[in-house]
C-alpha cells in the first residue's frame, strides 16, 4: 500500500536557508520522518557497551518510537531486539536496566532467548483430554523459529553501540564518513569507558530542533551567559565547522583561548558580566587531557539521533527520542574513563552540572527550543531563516554562519521528498 501524505511543505526560495514551519508542525511528515530516518537507511544510537557489562545485563531505549533492548548475550556480543512480544505485541520489558537470563513476555508467558530467538510457547501442542487426545494447540506448521523477537542490524565502535531496523544500511564507518569519524574516534578512542550516571528530560519542541541546536555556533556566545563569562565557548575563539559529505552529520569545535579580554565586540553583547564570579571556582578546574588533540570542545551530531559532548573534561552522549511531532524525551548519559584518577572522576561530575536539564548553560536549550514550538504551532505557514554566513552549505573556521543547519535540511529534502 503507498503512503499518503500531505503535499510537500513550500519553501520560500530555493535551497534551505528558509525552513517552512510545517517542518516542525505536520503529523504526516513527522510520520515521514520516522520510517525513512529512523527505521529504514540510516543508524541510530542506542547506548555505550559500559552500560550493560554482564552476561543478562540489558538496557531498554527506543530507535525511533519503537521500545529497544540492548542486551549482553552468552559469548558477550551485543543484541539489540525489539521490545514487542511476537505473539500479541506487548511491550513486555518494564525496567530501564536489569539482569536476567532471558526474556519472558508476562500475557502468556512466551519465552525468548537473551538474542531474541523464541524458545517456549506454553500449550504448544495443546491439552491433554480425558481420553488421551490434545485439544488446543498451535498448528501443526507453526515453527518457533519463525517467531523470534525483531533483531535489529548491530553496530559497535569505540564502546559505543547502534542499531538499524534496515539489515540493508551501510557500513557505520561510511554512514559517518572519513571526517565525522574522525571526531567520533578521537572521543571513543578505546579507552574503556565508565559510566557516571543519566538526566532525562521532556523537551516541547520538534525533535530536529536539538539538532539544529548543535547545529548552530550562532547561539552559545549569545544565550549562554555561562559561557560567554568564561570563555569555554565564545564565537571568537578558535574554531572550526565540519560536515560528512552528505552534510547530515556535523562537528562544531572550539579552542578556549584569551578571546574578549582585548575589549573585541563580543565583549559587548548584554550576556557578558564581566564582573561574574563564581561561589566554587572548581568549576572551572579544567585539565587538558592529551586525547584533545588542541580544542577544549567538541560537539558532534550524528543524525538522526544523538550528539556527542565533549566541553572540557565533561563527556556525554545525548540521546533524541521523538514522541509526536512537537516533543522529545533526551536522554543524556555521563560518562568517563577506567582509567580516570579520583580527582578527574570528581571533576568530570562536578563539569557535567553545566549540562543536563538544569544544567549553568543546557536549561537555556530546552527553554528556547519550547519557545520556538510555540511559535511554529502559532502560524505554520510561515518560515524560519538559517541566513548567517549567507545560503551556501560548507565548512567553516569561524563560527558567524548557519551553514550546518542548511546542510542537514538539503539532507533532509533530498530524503523526504524522494
Amino acid at each position: 500500500m503507498s503512503e499518503i501524505f500531505p503535499a510537500q511543505p513550500r519553501w520560500e526560495l530555493p535551497g534551505t536557508s528558509r525552513i517552512p514551519f510545517a517542518a516542525y508542525t505536520s503529523d504526516e511528515l513527522y510520520k515521514r520522518e520516522l520510517e525513512r530516518f529512523f527505521y529504514k537507511g540510516h543508524w541510530c544510537y542506542v547506548g555505550l557497551e559500559a552500560e550493560i557489562p554482564h552476561v543478562g545485563d540489558y538496557k531498554r531505549t527506543v530507535v525511533g518510537e519503537r521500545s529497544v533492548l540492548m542486551v549482553r548475550d552468552k559469548d558477550q556480543s551485543i543484541h539489540v531486539i525489539e521490545n514487542i512480544c511476537a505473539h500479541r505485541g506487548m511491550r513486555f520489558a518494564r525496567e530501564r536496566h536489569g539482569n536476567v537470563k532471558g526474556f519472558t513476555c508476562p500475557y502468556h508467558q512466551w519465552s525468548y532467548t537473551l538474542r531474541g530467538d523464541l524458545l517456549g510457547v506454553p500449550f504448544r501442542r495443546g491439552i491433554k483430554q480425558p481420553d488421551g487426545s490434545l485439544a488446543g494447540g498451535f498448528p501443526a506448521d507453526f515453527e518457533i523459529q519463525e517467531h523470534g523477537l525483531t533483531q535489529l542490524k548491530v553496530a559497535t565502535r569505540g564502546g559505543v553501540v547502534f542499531a538499524s531496523f534496515d539489515h540493508s544500511v551501510e557500513p557505520f564507518e561510511d554512514y559517518l564518513g572519513p571526517t565525522i569519524l574522525g571526531y567520533f574516534d578521537r572521543l571513543f578512542n578505546g579507552r574503556q569507558l565508565k559510566i557516571l550516571g543519566y538526566n532525562r528530560q521532556r523537551i516541547p519542541g520538534n525533535w530536529k530542533l536539538m539538532q539544529e541546536n548543535i547545529k548552530d555556533p550562532y547561539h552559545p556566545g549569545l544565550l549562554h551567559t555561562w559561557f560567554v563569562t568564561y570563555g569555554l565557548w565564545r564565537a571568537d575563539n578558535k574554531s572550526a565547522l565540519r560536515m560528512d559529505d552528505r552534510h547530515r552529520h556535523a562537528a562544531m569545535i572550539s579552542t578556549r583561548g584569551e578571546a574578549g579580554k582585548g575589549g573585541s565586540e563580543v565583549t559587548q553583547v548584554k550576556s557578558f558580566k564581566e564582573s561574574m564570579k563564581l561561589n566554587d571556582p572548581r568549576f572551572l578546574d579544567i585539565v587538558p587531557e592529551p586525547w584533545w588533540g588542541g580544542p577544549t570542545a567538541v560537539m558532534t551530531t550524528i543524525f538522526p539521533s544523538v550528539i556527542l559532548q565533549q566541553q572540557v573534561n565533561s563527556v556525554s552522549t545525548r540521546h533524541i527520542q521523538p514522541n509526536g511531532h512537537g516533543s522529545f524525551d533526551f536522554v543524556w548519559t555521563h560518562f568517563g574513563f577506567d582509567d580516570d584518577d579520583a580527582e578527574m572522576h570528581q571533576r568530570r561530575l562536578r563539569q557535567a552540572n553545566l549540562f543536563g536539564p538544569a544544567g549553568f548553560v543546557s536549561a537555556d536549550d530546552g527553554e528556547v527550543i519550547e519557545f520556538s514550538q510555540q511559535g511554529f504551532e502559532s502560524k505554520p505557514f510561515h518560515r524560519a531563516l538559517a541566513e548567517l554566513g549567507g545560503r551556501d552549505i560548507g565548512d567553516s573556521e569561524h563560527m558567524l554562519t548557519e551553514s550546518l543547519i542548511r546542510g542537514m535540511y538539503e539532507y533532509w529534502r533530498k530524503v523526504m521528498e524522494d
